[in-house]
């Protein structure tokens, strides 16, 4: 069966077998657990370096990718409004532009709180660690989580391009996971059952202590016209309901690589192979320098043939007692290397900062005057080392992630659909000129700038605050609803305090009023009609 995804995974590994061992050797140095040996069998032993430090650097150059490449207090993509759509609309409000961009930095904090929820970071700092020790790893991104899959568990070609063209991957299951007509251990019609000659390659494989009810199940990914086409198959069979497909954009399928030669190679390098020199040579050194130790702390006794000291008594005697003996008849072995160690201690020195600064360690200068703009200093350096590390990963990893997780979300009715080609999703991990942090900078200092040159007046003259507020917002990736006060609010405050003013005002004019010599007469006469003293007088009565 030529064609299946067995065969054709045998027939790639042969292009990944260099990659491989370059790889396996590389963990030897620093994290052995994330490629194994060769047919090493669950729970085996592995190798034990004598140094730590390149675990070390391959820990902190993981962590330092992943703050880079997913932030946690801020947003690693930005959602923005293309311009060229926006011109071809004149009818658009302008004002409309600002909800707009309000509107997309709500959808940017609705993916991040995803992310949050989920072990993305957890998975993806796994491939990371993966891409720096081996170079390669493939990601897939499934509907509730990711998926790490090592260099070891699939293979890949691609065209002259770089472009994938076809993966596969091999993973070992448990029988009863599977269909009903995959749980025997020999099916029937089996290409790779057991025949004269024994079993054949891939039916039970050599990490699973050769258990008879584990089955290896290869997922075959093609890519043609844009689009991504994948089944699954075991024991030379395709597994019913496992076809499936999605466009190349929002593909669950993301073969990273670390470094990537212009020779056209279909598997990247790692940043441990670059500096693979200095890691075995700081391995040599320091094993020998483990093992002259210890040659150094044995302690033995030379006790001199023709002396009266009995080496009996030497032996058996507890500290502070006395025996009889001369000094000059008992001897201690002694290595007299002392200076070879210097010399080895300095160089293990020189290596190991070496790799610090290989793999971006911090190292500060131990001082009681070192200073937080030292500190500041030494992470700008280390920071700025960082940006054309991951500026591949940015596009191979962040970009169709970020659509994956866009796809995802919309297919769920959390986001909606983005319009096409009036959104444009943008990553800005480790750019320094389109973020929305960045936004918020130049917001700000262009406000400053022009109330310095022209003055505070300035700023209420040309500047709209409502449209500032919003702005502002926005680059803070602050959720302003309910915050900010619309216009029509801000509207009807302003009527109620003009209200509120002519009222004041009528009150005054009439404080004012009742202090002249008229009101104080009209306020005389309205007292006296109240109290009655300024009634009508009855008429005379008739003289009698």
């Amino acid at each position: 069966m030529n064609n299946s995804a067995q065969a054709r995974y045998h027939a790639l590994e042969s292009d990944r077998e260099q990659f491989l061992s370059e790889g396996r050797r590389c963990a030897a140095l620093t994290l052995p657990y994330l490629l194994t040996p060769d047919g090493l069998e669950q729970g085996g032993d592995l190798p034990t370096p004598y140094q730590s430090v390149g675990a070390k650097g391959v820990n902190v150059l993981s962590a330092k990718l992943l703050l880079s490449l997913l932030p946690i207090n801020t947003t690693f993509f930005k959602l923005q409004i293309s311009d060229a759509q926006l011109a071809g609309m004149p009818e658009l409000d302008p004002a409309v532009r600002s909800d707009i961009d309000l509107s997309l930095s709500k959808m940017e904090r609705i993916v991040m709180q995803q992310i949050a929820e989920t072990s993305d970071r957890v998975q993806i700092n796994n491939a990371l660690r993966h891409l720096v020790v081996t170079g390669n790893c493939l990601l897939y991104a499934g509907k509730k989580s990711l998926k790490v899959f090592p260099l070891d568990r699939y293979v890949i070609s691609r065209d002259g391009e770089g472009h994938v063209v076809e993966m596969i991957t091999k993973e070992v299951v448990d029988r009863n996971l599977l269909p009903k007509g995959f749980q025997s251990v020999t099916p029937p019609n089996d290409s790779n059952s057991p025949g004269e000659d024994g079993p054949k390659f891939g039916v039970v494989s050599r990490t699973n202590k050769g258990k008879a009810d584990d089955a290896v199940v290869y997922t075959h990914v093609t890519v043609k016209d844009g689009q991504h086409r994948w089944h699954q198959e075991c024991d030379g069979r395709i597994i019913p309901g496992s076809k499936s497909n999605s466009p190349a954009k929002s593909t669950p399928w993301m073969p990273l690589r670390f470094n990537v030669a212009g020779n056209g190679e279909a598997y990247g390098r790692g940043r441990v192979e670059e500096f693979y020199g200095d890691l075995v040579s700081l391995e040599s050194l320091m094993k020998a320098m483990v093992e002259g130790s210890a040659a150094a702390a044995k302690c033995v006794f030379l006790v001199s043939p023709s002396a009266t000291t009995k080496p009996q008594s030497l032996a058996s005697a507890a500290s502070g007692s006395i025996i009889q003996g001369r000094a000059e008849d008992v001897s201690v072995v002694s290595v007299g290397k002392t200076a070879d160690f210097k010399t080895v201690q300095e160089m293990i020195n020189s290596l190991t900062q070496r790799l610090a600064d290989a793999f971006l360690v911090l190292q500060v200068r131990h001082s009681d005057r070192t200073t937080a703009s030292e500190v500041m200093a030494v992470q700008q350096e280390l920071n700025e080392q960082l940006g054309g590390i991951f500026s591949g990963l940015s596009q191979e990893l962040l970009l169709p992630y970020l659509h994956r997780k866009l796809h995802l979300l919309a297919r769920s009715k959390k986001v909606p659909t983005l319009p096409k080609g009036l959104v444009l999703p943008t990553v800005v991990a480790g750019i320094g000129n389109v973020g929305r942090g960045q936004d918020k900078q130049a917001l700000m200092e262009f406000v400053g700038t022009l109330a310095q040159a022209m003055g505070p007046e300035a700023l209420a003259q040309y500047i709209n605050p409502q449209e500032f507020i919003k702005r502002l917002a926005a680059a803070s990736g602050i959720e302003s609803l309910n915050l900010v006060k619309t216009e029509q609010e801000l509207q009807s405050e302003r009527e109620q305090m003009q209200q509120q003013a002519m009222q004041a005002s009528v009150v005054s004019q009439m404080g004012q009023l009742a202090k002249s010599p008229v009101g104080e007469e009209m306020t005389k006469q309205f007292t006296q009609s109240n109290d009655g003293t300024n009634q009508e007088a009855p008429p005379p009565s008739p003289q009698g």
